[in-house]
């Protein structure tokens, strides 16, 4: 958590927003690959990811070598991402901001927060069945919302040099041309960054992580934005004036050091991976000593006060999760002694008794929550939610392939953003003894005692409705 005075100066830095129409058009490979592209130059850059993503971030801090948070004017408030950039610029050459989903989709936009932050944008396209409708395309993206800066535009997945002509000629605003990527690969094994359920895999479990951004750096190095010098990337230069220190929302408290004194474990590894650098800077921000730990490794909990499972992939490791019994015995005596556990998601998961996947196979698991798993092919949750405890709101996000059945109390139900509960919807917040469960991944910083308490600081308080903001 960042706090910032208004008496610091503005700082200037390049900055460039790349956004696409919709998911899936490249938007991630073009930023990895510019953030690649200019540390290669010997550039100090700067990654950030619009809205609740824990898998692209991975990629951003490869091509990068630097921590990659989040932004996002509801979920991280707007506050802190001027805060963060501000402190960004004051180290970076280069800011790049990975939109989300298209560049018009939720809300706020990505569209918006370029508006309201001055950062122009790179419209990246999946050109690979299209040719004078690139245009037409381009044309309504510029209009739709005038007061968005520009960059330019990027297409990608383009067959040959003619198919990249026909596209260029068909702009309307032939200074937006920035180049054509070629088609790396046919279907999801095929791509340069490879895909599964819930978004990309993660860059630290491809050996060849690093081999596949200097691949997709060397394409772009191949494009005009690529064959552009510093001084023209330096017509993108934004100023990002100092924000105000950010007051708590009302009902919530300052935060304090709520967690001093504490040891928190928290599983880190492939099975559990969906952690906000933010979040664990809230954690220290409280106090906290965070003792990380691999279950995949064989590990077993370390001496600690309270324990979070973060969210990630324990159906594709679920063996070896199940393997780990001193782990699970670890687990039952810290649950017994009435130490504090917060279990995200896949980690939630994690807990239960067996997870079947798609095709039918079952597998056991720790069996510490009275629940079992069933993996779909269909999503079963997505977007912004929010949970009140501790007299305010929790704020965060749901995301996940899979169904739970679970008979332990459910204490408590998060609900759409800025929406109040609503019977049957959101998702439930499960208590077992010292654990609470749910699907809903929470943003630490949006209500750090919220956050102490499921960790064991206090009781938790599930309290009526909070101000909806």
């Amino acid at each position: 958590m960042l706090t910032e005075t208004s008496a610091q100066a503005a700082r200037r830095c390049v900055a460039v927003l790349v956004a696409a129409p919709a998911s899936g058009q490249g938007k991630t490979t073009v930023t990895a690959a510019l953030a690649r592209w200019h540390s290669r130059q010997g550039r100090t850059v700067r990654v950030f990811k619009c809205g609740p993503d824990f898998l692209d971030p991975y990629w951003h801090q490869l091509a990068s070598g630097a921590p990659v948070h989040n932004l996002d004017g509801w979920m991280v408030g707007m506050d802190e991402v001027r805060a963060r950039l501000h402190a960004a610029a004051g180290e970076a050459d280069v800011i790049l901001i990975e939109g989300v989903m298209g560049l018009f989709d939720g809300s706020p936009t990505a569209a918006d927060l370029a508006q309201q932050l001055g950062v122009p944008v790179l419209l990246v396209v999946d050109a690979g069945a299209m040719a004078g409708s690139f245009g037409a395309l381009v044309l309504g993206m510029r209009q739709y919302q005038p007061e968005v800066p520009w960059a330019g535009v990027l297409a990608n997945r383009v067959a040959t040099g003619m198919h990249a002509q026909m596209l260029q000629t068909s702009l309307r605003e032939p200074d937006l041309w920035l180049g054509a990527l070629a088609r790396i690969g046919q279907g999801r094994d095929a791509q340069l960054l490879p895909e599964r359920h819930l978004g990309l895999v993660a860059a630290h479990e491809l050996p060849d992580a690093m081999a596949r951004l200097n691949a997709a750096a060397d394409q772009l190095a191949d494009t005009p934005l690529g064959q552009m010098d510093w001084a023209a990337w330096q017509r993108w230069s934004v100023e990002f004036p100092a924000a105000a220190a950010a007051q708590p929302p009302t009902g919530q408290q300052a935060l304090q050091p709520w967690l001093q004194g504490r040891t928190v474990a928290v599983a880190s590894d492939a099975a559990f991976s969906f952690i906000y650098p933010a979040n664990l800077d809230c954690l220290q921000a409280m106090g906290a000593n965070l003792a990380f730990f691999s279950p995949l490794a064989g590990e077993g909990l370390p001496p600690c006060d309270a324990l979070w499972l973060p969210g990630g992939y324990p159906e594709l490791h679920a063996g070896k999760l199940a393997a780990n019994t001193g782990l699970q015995a670890d687990l039952r005596a810290h649950v017994a002694a009435g130490k504090a556990v917060w279990a995200e998601c896949g980690g939630m998961l994690a807990l239960g008794r067996q997870i079947t996947d798609a095709q039918g196979q079952s597998r056991p698991l720790w069996d510490i929550l009275p629940g079992t798993a069933q993996m779909q092919t269909r999503l079963a949750g997505l977007g912004m939610q929010q949970c009140v405890l501790q007299g305010s709101v929790l704020r965060g996000h749901t995301f996940h392939y899979s169904r739970f059945d679970c008979s332990a109390a459910e204490v408590g139900r998060t609900s759409r953003a800025r929406q109040p509960v609503e019977p049957g919807k959101g998702e439930a917040v499960y208590r077992q003894g010292s654990v609470h469960a749910s699907y809903f991944h929470a943003w630490f910083p949006s209500h750090p005692r919220a956050v102490a308490a499921l960790l064991g600081a206090e009781p938790v308080c599930w309290d009526g409705p909070a101000e909806l903001s």
